[in-house]
């Protein structure tokens, strides 16, 4: 493909995600949406609104697959339906843009994985931590030795609202008349009558969805792995329940995950109820000399200064044992009188992007110039699972209450 040529493009899945997807893409010089799937008719009617009535719609996304000519699908289906869209559609010679998290089960990824490969097409991950500029700068900062060896990483993204909590508005059309919940099941999840709440907060559910694994805990640790270089955690362990939104749904409110990494840990943490009004989001990195803490539009690098001596704790030695230590201490850490020029406070600095930036949009950027030169950015299929796959066994920690191995290098399950 020409580097000045037209891409162009369907959505699979016209929900708030994709179509705020589809939004970001067309936005792009030279890429046209072409043509939505959804099994929702009315979403297929607002798209025809927004791109215009000769905009090709159908509940069907193979017709979408069998179109010469489109190049490229964004795939924003619930979960249950990632890995199957993006098998078909690398199948079909699409490049793909496929929604974290990349599979809804573990072992889906590796099929994935070999589909990507054999396609030969560009597959990126929806997880736009993987293009922010902020985590840009942690990754060169944390490889300079801004804050010496990491210890520890802490990541938390609580939502304090209702839609957040993914109670998402139910439209009041919704019926098996305007929905194909035929479809929508399939042979992917259990037979059961139409149930509009489980087709439009389908988040709630673990038959279509991955709960707060799949939806935030894959956010942040594309951040933390693409920051520190890390593959992947040994040993992964989840807590939490529900604990205010007690609304039929069977995924937490609350959950939090301990995962051990060669060289250090990382803490996971999500309440959709944690007493704020606003969403709290965060990492921060934890080294031998000084912390960075990252958010959506900031990063804060805290130095804090070496201590010149480790200081004693002798007082219940005898005389003659405290004077023998004192010598031998002294002979490494000599006595110095304090001045002016000794005073080091401890030093904060703050990293922004430019006023406007938006990682949703650099994201698609890249996506759409990894279409034009061939090149394919980093969040592949192999990263994609490398995130999903220890986010979803914190799923699996929590439901059977134990520990989970996990080999990165494998992608496997232990």
């Amino acid at each position: 493909m020409q580097a000045n040529s037209n891409i162009q493009i369907a959505l699979i899945g016209a929900g708030g995600m994709g179509q705020g997807d589809a939004k970001y893409a067309v936005s792009l010089p030279g890429v046209k949406l072409l043509a939505a799937a959804d099994l929702y008719t009315s979403r297929l009617a607002h798209m025809r609104e927004v791109y215009g009535p000769q905009t090709f719609t159908t509940r069907d996304y193979r017709e979408i697959l069998n179109r010469k000519d489109i190049d490229a699908v964004i795939i924003a289906t619930p979960d249950h339906w990632h890995s199957r869209i993006t098998i078909d559609a690398l199948n079909a010679g699409k490049d793909v843009y496929c929604e974290k998290p990349m599979v809804q089960k573990i072992e889906q990824g590796h099929a994935v994985i070999a589909a990507q490969k054999k396609s030969g097409r560009i597959l990126q991950i929806g997880s736009q931590y993987a293009s922010s500029m902020v985590y840009q700068k942690a990754r060169d900062l944390l490889a300079a030795g801004a804050i010496g060896k990491i210890n520890m990483v802490e990541a938390w993204l609580d939502r304090n609202t209702a839609l957040g909590a993914w109670q998402y508005s139910i439209p009041p059309d919704a019926s098996p008349q305007t929905v194909d919940w035929d479809q929508y099941l399939s042979d992917l999840a259990p037979k059961r009558p139409f149930d509009a709440k489980r087709f439009f907060r389908w988040r709630n559910y673990r038959d279509y969805g991955t709960g707060v694994a799949g939806d935030l805990f894959v956010h942040l640790l594309t951040g933390a792995h693409f920051a520190t270089g890390a593959l992947g955690p040994t040993r992964v362990y989840a807590t939490g329940g529900l604990r205010y939104w007690n609304d039929e749904r069977d995924a937490p409110d609350v959950m939090l995950a301990i995962l051990d990494y060669p060289g250090f840990s990382l803490t996971l943490k999500v309440n959709f109820k944690a007493g704020g009004t606003a969403e709290d989001f965060g990492v921060r990195f934890v080294g031998s000399e000084g912390t960075m803490k990252t958010g959506f539009t900031e990063l804060l690098l805290s130095k804090t200064p070496r201590e010149s001596e480790p200081g004693f704790t002798i007082d219940t030695f005898p005389k003659e044992q405290r004077e023998k230590f004192l010598a031998e201490y002294r002979k490494q850490y000599p006595s110095s009188v304090a001045n002016a020029d000794s005073m080091r406070p401890d030093k904060t600095e703050s990293f922004q992007p430019p006023r406007g930036y938006s990682a949703h949009l650099e994201h698609h950027r890249n996506f759409y110039n990894a279409i034009r030169t061939r090149k394919p950015f980093f969040e592949d299929a192999v990263f994609g699972l490398r995130a999903a796959g220890p986010a979803l066994l914190t799923n699996t920690s929590l439901r059977e209450n134990r520990i989970c191995t996990w080999n990165a290098e494998t992608m496997t399950a232990g």
